[in-house]
């Protein structure tokens, strides 16, 4: 699949690249800054090898006629970035916002919950976005230095939110190529309000026991079987 990452140069967004080009997809890494992005492409493809499915470009260039774009930038740039990247969206795009409002976009420290106005980031970006879009909220528990270490699968569930089944799907079947991992329908978008406030709790976890890849599994998955059965 062609996916796009706005903000692939972060820890969170690399971290994904490399794990969806890896499994096999073509990966476009978004920065605001073109030089970033090609620095990170270069990275990925050491990583990766040269022969890597990854390009680079600026976030709105990114975006281009991909089906799936991922959005993984801080809560304090997230509304800038859908404002650089919407009007460059097709309709029909599959978005995956995994912005955690995080009270470090005012100063304060990571372990410590914003409440948007919405409700949410999700929900936030929703009324930033065009009409159309399908948008589905992913990845606020899973940790970037996990992502990052292809020595290791991803012991950790993804909780995936969203209005639009088949979106849902579409995101779900991505996480599922990345070995280790497993996706979890969580309902509504609405329920990213729960989901984003588990960020600052495993980033408190992190810090108490010194260590960065704390996350979640939810028991009885595998019985319960496939969310899109």
């Amino acid at each position: 699949m062609d996916v796009a990452i706005v903000g692939g140069t972060g820890a969170e967004g690399f971290g994904l690249a490399l794990r969806l080009a890896r499994a096999g997809h073509h990966v476009t890494i978004g920065s605001r800054v073109a030089e970033k992005a090609a620095a990170s492409v270069q990275e990925a493809k050491t990583s990766l090898g040269l022969d890597a499915s990854v390009d680079g470009d600026v976030n709105a260039g990114s975006v281009v006629g991909k089906p799936v774009v991922f959005v993984t930038v801080p809560f304090a740039g997230q509304a800038m970035v859908y404002d650089t990247i919407k009007d460059a969206l097709a309709a029909g795009t599959v978005v995956c916002d995994c912005t955690s409002p995080l009270m470090t976009a005012v100063g304060g420290r990571a372990s410590h919950a914003l409440r948007p106005w919405h409700g949410s980031a999700a929900e936030f970006a929703k009324s930033l976005l065009p009409k159309g879009t399908r948008l589905v909220a992913a990845f606020h528990t899973i940790a970037s230095d996990v992502l990052r270490d292809l020595n290791q699968d991803v012991d950790s569930d993804a909780l995936v939110m969203g209005d639009d089944a088949d979106a849902k799907a579409v995101v779900g079947s991505l996480i599922a190529d990345i070995p280790g991992m497993r996706w979890v329908d969580c309902g509504g978008l609405q329920m990213a309000r729960i989901a984003e406030g588990l960020t600052p709790l495993l980033i408190s976890i992190n810090g108490r026991y010194k260590v960065r890849e704390s996350g979640f599994r939810l028991t009885g998955r595998d019985v319960w079987g496939d969310p899109r059965g």
